[in-house]
């Protein structure tokens, strides 16, 4: 039987700030939004990853404000979206980058994942924004499921290119279960984010909601206006069964505290 994912068992970074104290060297960073939990419900795989995969950031306000009222283990006071850890760990390369950078050597940054032309967009518009880093890439077969070749050549690249910083972006939950998975087989010293969307959004082939959606929590709205067909079943379906899973959470915490007289 698969164990349902407990938003409040889980440990989430509470708040951006937190991000400065993860130690150098190798750590996976996941994100969990309303649409992750749902998923991890029936997808044994992704609530390992999720639980078990390091650090979890609450990209989502829903995430923030469910914790708050399960009086979950973990209370984040904000969202942090994948594109603020991105931001967040680019600059800290980037500082990092120009304090070592005593022989013209750069600090090198990784993308895998999504297709060779959303990549020669991030190349190019990563030269501009962060000319001290070295920027390589690698496309992944554009398919469900990998071989054990294709997987066997992912690790390859990543072990290759031996990064400062990598950004894995196959789409949730498969660049989760793919990272968690790999994860002895990578030999790096480094971050790694599960930034999926953020792929898109910082090569301009897919747009960012405006700051003031943003700031109301309704980035999700704005996605559901702009790709109806694509984001329907993930918010018109997707947001009352988050709610209804983060009932029955509460209901069977409640139902436990019951019975054990508390």
């Amino acid at each position: 039987m698969i164990n349902m994912l407990r938003l409040s068992e889980l440990s989430i970074i509470e708040s951006e700030d937190i991000l400065n104290v993860v130690p150098e060297g190798k750590a996976l960073i996941n994100t969990i939004n309303a649409h992750s939990f749902n998923v991890a419900q029936k997808d044994e795989l992704f609530a390992e990853a999720l639980k078990n995969g390091g650090y979890l950031i609450p990209d989502g306000a829903s995430i923030v404000k469910a914790c708050k009222w399960l009086k979950a283990k973990s209370q984040p006071t904000e969202r942090i979206a994948g594109w603020d850890l991105f931001s967040f760990e680019m600059e800290r390369l980037v500082r990092k980058s120009e304090k070592r950078n005593v022989n013209g050597e750069k600090l090198r940054v990784m993308f895998m994942g999504s297709s060779e032309k959303v990549l020669a967009l991030i190349r190019e518009r990563a030269a501009v924004d962060y000319p001290h880093l070295e920027v390589v890439t690698y496309s992944p077969p554009y398919k469900p499921e990998f071989s054990e070749e294709d997987n066997a050549a992912i690790i390859k690249a990543i072990n290759d290119a031996d990064p400062d910083l990598l950004w894995i972006g196959m789409t949730a939950p498969k660049q989760e279960k793919w990272t968690y998975q790999h994860w002895n087989e990578l030999q790096i010293h480094c971050h790694v984010g599960t930034i999926g969307a953020v792929f898109d959004f910082y090569a301009g082939t897919a747009q960012r909601a405006p700051k003031w959606w943003q700031e109301h929590s309704l980035e999700w709205l704005y996605r559901l206006v702009k790709e109806p067909k694509r984001m329907w079943r993930r918010y018109v379906l997707g947001n009352p069964l988050f709610l209804l899973n983060i009932m029955k959470e509460k209901f069977s915490s409640s139902i436990n505290l019951s019975s054990r007289g508390l």
